[in-house]
């Protein structure tokens, strides 16, 4: 009997550790689609709001790291469960570092005019509506424990980066036209390279949700689109 109840308490935890994350995910989620609304609309308004569900994401990560914590000293994981922790505490990092981004992006929106071009803001809202669908697709693979899902979002990340480039290139012509668009187009260079970061650790998750259900990583190199190659 005492086992029985130190197996359920032990699968009680992995599953409030599974919900953290699932939440915490929920929430970086929302942060980035209204990081990127508020670019696109330049809502000066929305700032605030957003770094405030920063501080929320961070408290999720704090609260992961004591749950993971707790399982690895009291409970002494085998090792499918062990490979459930450490994949939850790679993807709590790789969500955290997206709220830190779409914080960053939610500044950038303050010292924007109202009148940016139609082109340059419908290239950079192509971009953020991937990285926004890549990162709800590496969260239902990982409810669903879905390894062809995740796979995919990795294999996606080339296409993230080729939207990088034509919204770099569209902040580039905003610029040629007009010198007094410096102080604009770095903020819009910035806010271009963080959502091609968010890229980047939406694919660190998918890695680590096909590492959590098979058990070792993708091989071979991440594809890699026209903006890294340029580079």
């Amino acid at each position: 009997m005492s086992n029985e109840h130190t197996v359920k308490s032990y699968e009680e935890e992995l599953q409030f550790l599974k919900d953290s994350l699932i939440n915490m995910g929920s929430l970086t989620e929302s942060q980035l689609t209204d990081s990127m609304d508020a670019i696109i609309k330049v809502d000066k308004d929305s700032i605030d709001k957003i770094i405030k569900s920063d501080e929320k994401i961070n408290k999720f990560r704090s609260k992961i790291d004591s749950q993971i914590m707790n399982l690895l000293v009291k409970r002494a994981p085998m090792a499918i469960d062990l490979r459930e922790t450490i994949s939850s505490l790679k993807i709590s990092q790789d969500l955290e570092r997206i709220g830190d981004l779409s914080k960053s992006n939610a500044k950038k929106v303050k010292p924007l005019p109202l009148d940016l071009p139609d082109e340059l803001l419908g290239n950079l809202k192509r971009l953020g509506e991937l990285v926004i669908k890549q990162l709800n697709d590496v969260l239902d693979s990982y409810v669903n424990k879905n390894y062809n899902k995740a796979k995919d979002v990795w294999e996606k990340d080339e296409q993230v980066d080729d939207l990088t480039y034509i919204a770099m290139e569209s902040v580039i012509d905003f610029l040629s036209k007009d010198k007094k668009n410096l102080d604009f187009s770095t903020h819009l260079i910035f806010a271009t390279k963080n959502l091609e970061r968010a890229g980047d650790h939406v694919t660190n998750i998918a890695e680590t949700v096909c590492y959590l259900i098979k058990g070792e990583y993708l091989k071979g190199s991440r594809p890699k689109g026209k903006v890294v190659q340029d580079n």
